[in-house]
C-alpha cells in the first residue's frame, strides 16, 4: 500500500504545478488586456461619429389605370388586328427568294468578295471574282454576298449589286452596292 500512495502524490503535483504555472502565465497576459483596452478608449475618444442623416423613403403610390373606353391591350381583338397588319406589310413588301438554290459567292460576305479581272465573249460580259483563293466567273443576273445580292451590272471596272436587306423594323429593302476592279501591283 505505502507503493500506492507515493504514486498517487506524483499526479497530484504535476497538476498543482500545472495550475501554479497557468496563474503565472496569465497574470502576466493582465497587463498587456490593460494597455489594450487603454488604445480602445483612446481611439473612441478621438473618433468622431458619422451623423449623416438618412433621407426618408419616398412613399409609393399605385397607378390606377382608368381607360375603359379604350381597347383592353390584351384582348384577342386587338392582336388579331396587330397581326393583319403584319400579314398585309409581308404581301406588298420586298421579300428575297428562299426557295432559290444558293450560288457558290453566296457563301462569302461581300467584303471579302474582290473583283480582279473582266472577260467579255460576244455581247456577255463576265466579271472574275476572288473569294479566298478560287476564282469565279459572274454574269449579270447571278448572286454573290450574303445579303441576296443580285449583279445587274458587269463593266470592265465594276461589278454593280442590288442587295435585300432588312431594316430596324424587319422590312426588306433594297440597298446597292459595288464591286470596284483591284488593281495589281505595278513592276
Amino acid at each position: 500500500m505505502p507503493l500506492a500512495l507515493s504514486t498517487m502524490k506524483t499526479p497530484i503535483r504535476a497538476a498543482a504545478g500545472l495550475a501554479i504555472a497557468c496563474t503565472v502565465l496569465l497574470g502576466g497576459c493582465a497587463s498587456d488586456q490593460e494597455e489594450l483596452r487603454g488604445w480602445m478608449d483612446n481611439v473612441r475618444a478621438t473618433t468622431q461619429p458619422i451623423r449623416d442623416t438618412i433621407a426618408e423613403p419616398t412613399r409609393f403610390e399605385p397607378f390606377r389605370y382608368d381607360n375603359l373606353a379604350l381597347l383592353d391591350p390584351f384582348s384577342s381583338a386587338k392582336m388579331q388586328a396587330a397581326y393583319d397588319r403584319l400579314v398585309q406589310r409581308a404581301k406588298g413588301g420586298l421579300t428575297p427568294d428562299l426557295n432559290r438554290r444558293r450560288e457558290p459567292l453566296e457563301s462569302y460576305p461581300l467584303e471579302q468578295i474582290q473583283m480582279v479581272g473582266h472577260l467579255s465573249s460576244g455581247n456577255q460580259n463576265y466579271a472574275l471574282l476572288q473569294a479566298d483563293t478560287l476564282i469565279y466567273q459572274a454574269k449579270v443576273g447571278g448572286y454573290a454576298g450574303q445579303n441576296f445580292g443580285l449583279i445587274t451590272r458587269v463593266s470592265e471596272s465594276e461589278v454593280k449589286l442590288k442587295e435585300l436587306v432588312q431594316d430596324a423594323a424587319g422590312e426588306w429593302v433594297e440597298r446597292e452596292t459595288a464591286l470596284q476592279l483591284q488593281e495589281g501591283p505595278k513592276k
